[in-house]
């Protein structure tokens, strides 16, 4: 069987596998997208098929081939002429790069060359996927940080070469030793950061008011939805109102405090749910801020069970540098705003990447007495 396998991966040429899994990255990349757009709404990914989001329109193959059908169809519904996004295009040209690359650093024609070249392949489209729906809402679903946990262990010990090892034990403990010090490692890091920069106060000018609903905290010029801002019950915005008004009566001078599971006024405690509306004045509110989301640390621990503790340790490091130069920029160009808004998770992505490729070299640099 080796023989075989071996005469068949060698009797193409490089290039012609190249060319392979640069159009299988294509089409998974194809797939990706419809991930991106199902996943943060909890859509099924096999029904129904592929479809216009503007008109329902359902997308037969020919008008669904990676890249070529949107550069036919000029980025338009056939059926609709609606605007199709220019993501679909760069997430198929994304995918199919990040496979050929793989390909180029890892693969070799042997069995195991490929297998390594292919696995790296789908942690680039993990990345790529997670990156996409971080950027668009500000999550990372449970399908890619947990599903990649386990996913990362058990071909772990399937593929040893994932971690330059030769034995399945060994393989096996260098991707728990990641998923640990991954997991471990962003959650001392977010705590740290609520300790010392947990809270963020917001002033309100005379007249200004705040506005609190069911879904989120309206601020002058701003709308900041609650998921934004309670990553634990314990999260609590305080404010001292000079005035506060509910749907049946006001308040003068009062301490107001909320969180997920409770409403204090005064010394009156409520159920948020039952208070759909409140409007207060006041000189400032106390808002509790995360750095990074518990996301974040279920996606390192899934980074880590692929590239291990070491590699886990500098993606959190490098990521910090990437975060780091990117606010730098924004201040540069006058958007220092932009800066708030930008999740935190692309970081860990684009810092693992440089792992996956450059890790052996970092590593001989970072620890040069290791074999």
């Amino acid at each position: 069987m080796s023989d075989f396998m071996l005469d068949f991966w060698t009797r193409a040429p490089f290039v012609f596998w190249s060319v392979v899994f640069f159009v299988f990255g294509t089409v998974v990349g194809s797939f990706l997208n419809v991930c991106i757009h199902r996943m943060p709404l909890d859509l099924s990914l096999a029904k129904p098929g592929s479809q216009c989001p503007k008109c329902g329109f359902a997308i037969p193959w020919r008008l669904n081939i990676p890249i070529v059908s949107w550069l036919w169809l000029r980025g338009r519904c056939r059926q609709c002429a609606a605007s199709i996004s220019p993501r679909y295009l760069g997430v198929e040209l994304l995918t199919g790069l990040a496979f050929l690359a793989s390909w180029l650093a890892f693969g070799a024609q042997t069995t195991p060359g490929v297998l390594l070249a292919v696995t790296w392949g789908f942690v680039l489209a993990g990345l790529i996927v997670a990156t996409f729906i971080d950027f668009e809402h500000f999550i990372i679903p449970d399908q890619i940080t947990l599903g990649g946990v386990a996913v990362g262990f058990i071909v772990s010990a399937g593929l040893p070469a994932l971690h330059h090892v030769t034995r399945p034990a060994d393989s096996l403990m260098a991707s728990g030793l990641g998923i640990l010090v991954g997991a471990g490692s962003v959650f001392a890091v977010l705590q740290l950061g609520k300790l010392l920069f947990g809270k963020v106060r917001v002033p309100l000018e005379e007249g200004e008011s705040a506005t609190f609903t069911e879904s989120a905290l309206h601020l002058p010029g701003e709308v900041v939805p609650f998921e934004e801002i309670f990553f634990r019950n314990s999260d609590t915005i305080r404010l001292h109102a000079k005035r506060l008004e509910l749907v049946d009566r006001c308040h003068m001078n009062i301490d107001v405090a909320l969180s997920p599971k409770r409403l204090l006024i005064g010394d009156e405690s409520f159920d948020p749910e039952t208070v759909p509306f409140i409007k207060v004045e006041s000189d400032e509110l106390v808002i509790p801020r995360e750095a990074m989301g518990f996301g974040d640390v279920k996606f390192m621990a899934a980074i880590g069970a692929f590239v291990g503790w070491q590699g886990a340790l500098f993606s959190l490091m490098a990521s910090a540098v990437v975060g780091a130069v990117v606010g730098v920029g924004l201040i540069a160009i006058g958007r220092r705003d932009w800066s708030a808004r930008l999740p935190y998770g692309p970081y860990i992505s684009l810092a693992a990447v440089i792992w996956i490729f450059f890790g052996l070299r970092i590593l001989a640099v970072w620890l040069p007495e290791a074999p």
